[in-house]
């Protein structure tokens, strides 16, 4: 199975099943010398993983995570790094009556058409949990930016129709509520839409937005490895995503040029600035020093108990009402999968750059002098 990889200096390689033994992600290609401990991993996992709250999945598992290699007394080696995390709530035979349908809104009907065979448990490599190895790794590149002075705010925007309310904006809050939303009666009312889902056996959709800050100016290419054409990649590579904007995303085609523009200024500091950010940090896919914003569209969770109509291999149409342990959301514990993803992408570019300019590898390589 190829595309299991992603970056050209700083690479990742994601393995593993829902059900198998374990997942994990190979990374080649981190400087040696940056501070590392399992901690610093572990905060980004837990994030993510399940059993934090009533809309997500019970499924009970500590994701712990091991560093296998590249780590030498606490810092980088600048070998690739290991890391695994073990599986150990498997429950496979909530999943042994799908092997002979497919799942309205899954995997299953495109998976059997490519390999002729699939992993039903959970979904194999389709599973959410995949995820792990993203976030594993993009907790890495993360620290990596933060010594470049670049961090991430990161949150939910909006569940079904209920939306964050800039005037309660708080960050604080993200990290007070399961939800991940920083208005904090955003959250309550989400919190009694999904418990309406969950009465209905239903799901809901959900929107995430990402602000990265301290990106200076001049990252990324102007043709096919644009900044926002690769953030665009990761974040369509993320499984329940269905929609990414980058600044006014979509509303820039009902805008004017006149209001779309961003006028430029010289600031206090002498420093050209944007007076707007209409554009989200990036133009000509090449960011610009504002704040970078991007927005994520995520759908509801396809695994519902609720009765839907299906086909299965012996060609029958058929009423199914999928059973086991599934998210009545995505998008809260899909956060820290957008931030991580996120920091993938700019860390590989920010390595890319760096040979761009002539007087960049002469500066790097002059000679020493005593």
């Amino acid at each position: 199975m190829a595309g299991s990889s992603y970056g050209t200096i700083f690479k990742i390689t994601t393995w593993g099943e829902s059900h198998g033994a374990g997942l994990g992600v190979v990374i080649d290609g981190c400087p040696a010398g940056l501070s590392l401990t399992e901690e610093d991993i572990q905060i980004y996992l837990n994030r993510r993983k399940p059993g934090q709250s009533r809309f997500a999945t019970p499924r009970k598992e500590d994701d712990a995570v091991e560093i296998l290699s590249g780590v030498f007394e606490g810092k980088t080696t600048g070998t690739p790094i290991s890391l695994l995390v073990r599986n150990k709530n498997q429950k496979s035979a909530d999943y042994s009556e799908i092997a002979s349908y497919y799942r309205p809104g899954h995997a299953d009907y495109g998976f059997d058409m490519k390999y002729g065979f699939r992993d039903y448990r959970g979904g194999g490599r389709s599973s959410g949990r995949e995820t792990i190895g993203r976030v594993a790794a993009g907790a890495i590149a993360a620290k990596l930016l933060g010594e470049l002075g670049i961090h991430f705010l990161t949150y939910t925007q909006s569940i079904g129709d209920i939306s964050v309310d800039p005037s309660r904006f708080d960050p604080d809050e993200i990290s007070k509520n399961t939800l991940y939303m920083p208005d904090a009666n955003a959250a309550d009312k989400a919190q009694e839409y999904l418990d309406q889902c969950l009465e209905n056996k239903n799901s809901s959709g959900g929107t995430i937005e990402c602000i990265v800050t301290g990106l200076p100016a001049g990252i990324g290419d102007p043709v096919f490895e644009k900044l926002d054409a690769n953030l665009a990649k990761a974040m369509f590579s993320i499984g329940a995503v269905k929609g990414f904007e980058i600044g006014d995303g979509f509303a820039a085609a009902k805008a004017t040029g006149l209001a779309n523009n961003d006028a430029f200024s010289i600031d206090s500091n002498g420093q050209i600035v944007k007076k707007t950010n209409h554009s989200g940090g990036t133009l000509g896919g090449i960011s610009d020093g504002s704040p970078l914003l991007m927005r994520v569209a995520v759908k509801p969770t396809p695994s519902i108990a609720a009765p839907q109509q299906t086909v299965n291999k012996s060609m029958e149409e058929i009423d199914i009402s999928i059973k086991g342990r599934h998210d009545p959301i995505i998008a809260p514990r899909a956060v820290v999968v957008v931030e991580a993803m996120a920091a993938l992408t700019i860390v590989d570019l920010l390595f890319t750059n760096m040979t761009a300019r002539l007087d960049s590898v002469k500066e790097f390589y002059k000679p020493s002098r005593s």
